[in-house]
């Protein structure tokens, strides 16, 4: 099942939480401007988190906003 069906369902949000988070891992290339990635960078430096994990944190935040 495909995660915007977990939404037209009514899913929970730790069931929409798992499915976002759940999967294997792919690669992506994105292109963005410089210092957009560096204010980025360096926002996820000061949670301590890495590049990756900040996007997809704001990811999942974004793609659940509707279902909270």
């Amino acid at each position: 099942m495909k995660c915007s069906e977990f939404v037209s369902l009514g899913a929970t949000e730790m069931e929409l939480l798992e499915c976002l988070a759940g999967g294997g891992m792919t690669t992506i290339a994105i292109r963005i401007p410089v210092n957009f990635k560096e204010a980025a960078a360096e926002e996820a430096a000061l949670r301590r988190i890495s590049f990756s994990a900040f996007s997809r944190m704001c990811m999942i935040d974004e793609l659940t906003k509707g279902n909270k």
